[in-house]
């Protein structure tokens, strides 16, 4: 078991001439977390990790490793491990070739070399394509050759910049849980930058999303998807309906709300704007639909729509609907047997008030 550390991000400011890439970064991962960094392509996600492993140097702000300032420490000095969305394997070495080339830096003896060459690869179950070459092993035997040789050396941390990212659909999903069973075994405190929502979702104990530089939200997945802070995060993170309107009244934690799509009570979270024009965020799973002679639980919001498009996706049926002039969509459990409503259809979408997040403006 690799001892965790906790890393901390302080006061980061980092800019390539007049583009500011990371502003005032803080960040804490605690000891032994798999910690996500989320966000979309250039929000500095990526330049972050970089500088935790030393290949960045900001103009402000510390770096510490279980309390230690590594901001001025060279990269090969800095005992963290880095493996890199292309993997950057050697490939005329085997694998076992390119599991010891970090060992071989360090100037270890061969015996050294061969023992932790062996135990890295066990770790990611390779020990039987050894001798072979990269070119000559899958997408997914790769990667894990990947953290093989950034394992071997014993990093205090695992940084993870999208090493998902080459592998297909099935193979990336496989992919993920065997990293993530893999960190759990060894305990090691690991950063994993990804773009991917779903990646960050199913694989962190807690997640950063960023954008452009700046750090949005940080929280554990199911937080960040039910609480987000900002239209952004809500927009990010999973499927969201964006409904403007006005709020009309608060009496305590209920307003009254209007839009152009129907007025209706809602419940007023905690640090909501009391009055004024806001926008609703709500899932499209948290919505109801029923036929406009049927509207079902009272306790429920119920405003006209009618049915533009839809998608069986399985478990459920994905409806895009008009209502007002708002587009929304509706993700509704399949059942065996029941048709749903099809294209066209008017229909009374049920909003649950206890669902809804309210943003200013």
């Amino acid at each position: 078991m690799i001892e965790p550390v906790r890393v901390d991000v302080e006061n980061v400011t980092l800019s390539f001439g007049e583009n500011k890439v990371l502003d005032n970064i803080n960040v804490t991962v605690q000891p032994g977390e798999f910690f996500a960094l989320l966000g979309p392509s250039g929000c500095g996600k990526s330049t972050l990790l970089r500088l935790i492993a030393g290949f960045n140097r900001a103009q402000s702000g510390r770096i510490r490793v279980a309390g230690e300032d590594i901001t001025d420490v060279p990269p090969w000095k800095r005992n963290v491990g880095m493996v890199f969305q292309s993997y950057a394997l050697w490939p005329h070495m085997s694998v076992a070739q390119n599991v010891a080339f970090g060992l071989e830096e360090k100037r270890l003896p061969r015996d050294a070399v061969r023992r932790g060459v062996a135990k890295a690869l066990e770790l990611v179950g390779l020990s039987e394509l050894a001798q072979r070459k990269p070119g000559q092993i899958s997408g997914g035997q790769q990667q894990r050759v990947a953290v093989a040789r950034t394992l071997a050396i014993e990093p205090r941390v695992l940084l993870l910049d999208e090493p998902l990212s080459n592998l297909d659909a099935k193979l990336r999903h496989h992919m993920r849980r065997e990293l993530v069973a893999l960190q759990r075994r060894l305990g090691i405190t690991t950063i994993f930058v990804t773009h991917d929502q779903e990646e960050a979702l199913t694989t962190a104990d807690r997640l950063a999303v960023m954008d452009r530089g700046v750090i949005q939200q940080v929280g554990a997945p199911m937080e960040l998807f039910d609480a987000p802070v900002s239209r952004f995060v809500a927009e990010f993170i999973g499927s969201v309906n964006l409904l403007k309107g006005s709020l009309l009244q608060g009496i305590g934690q209920a307003a009254r709300f209007s839009s152009t799509a129907g007025e209706f009570s809602i419940s007023l979270p905690i640090g909501a704007p009391g009055h004024g024009e806001v926008t609703l965020a709500f899932r499209p799973h948290s919505l109801q639909l029923a036929l406009p002679q049927q509207p079902g639980d009272p306790a429920r919001a119920w405003i006209p729509a009618q049915i533009a498009e839809r998608e069986f996706l399985g478990e459920f049926i994905r409806y895009r609907m008009q209502a007002g002039g708002n587009e929304m969509l509706a993700d509704v459990p399949h059942r065996k047997g029941d048709p749903g409503f099809p294209n066209g259809a008017k229909v009374m979408a049920g909003i649950d008030p206890d669902q809804v997040r309210v943003f200013a403006g």
